[in-house]
């Protein structure tokens, strides 16, 4: 390939953002090829709960008599640790690919804090986007994204509170932060 037809591909396929059906399609045949490997749907928050645990548990706390383990059961107890389980590969694998994708497309940036008041929000989103995403038993991801594609219906009741949450928190924004 010589230089032009490299930078040409290079614009194109790295550099300018793709349209919203590219990357649809491409994201659905991803979360299809991961079925297909691992049997399993797409979910970023059941990592993240392995990764608190994990943190938890070098402290001393014992969680396998917690109320939510006992119920809905314990992966890491069965076998899987803090960094052998798939969800904690596919946090991973997600971080990394978004960093070298910005890095890639020359878009990673330092953002400074403007604020103590917006620090405050957004650890507080953070927070109340954890904990929501754990008492729906899943973010986006799991909830929305692997939902709708199998015709559950708890992915459509996910997505229109999901949008009128948007709603109310674009209000939120621009009236306290904006």
């Amino acid at each position: 390939m010589i230089k032009g037809d490299y930078m040409k591909f290079y614009q194109k396929i790295i550099k300018k953002p793709w349209t919203y059906v590219v990357g649809g399609i491409i994201l659905a045949i991803l979360n299809i090829i991961l079925f297909w490997f691992s049997g399993k749907t797409w979910r970023i928050t059941s990592g993240f709960l392995y990764w608190g645990m994990g943190i938890l548990e070098k402290f001393g706390l014992e969680h396998s008599n917690w109320y939510y383990f006992n119920v809905y059961g314990n992966e890491l107890t069965k076998g899987k640790t803090f960094f052998n389980n798939e969800y904690t590969i596919l946090n991973l694998a997600v971080i990394l690919g978004a960093l070298i994708a910005a890095l890639l497309a020359s878009e990673f940036k330092w953002k400074k804090i403007k604020s103590k008041k917006q620090l405050v929000f957004a650890l507080l989103g953070g927070i109340l986007m954890g904990y929501g995403s754990r008492l729906s038993f899943g973010c986006n991801i799991g909830a929305y994204f692997s939902a709708i594609p199998s015709f559950s219906l708890h992915g459509w009741v996910y997505a229109i509170f999901m949008f009128v949450g948007a709603w109310i928190g674009c209000k939120l924004l621009f009236k306290f932060l904006l």
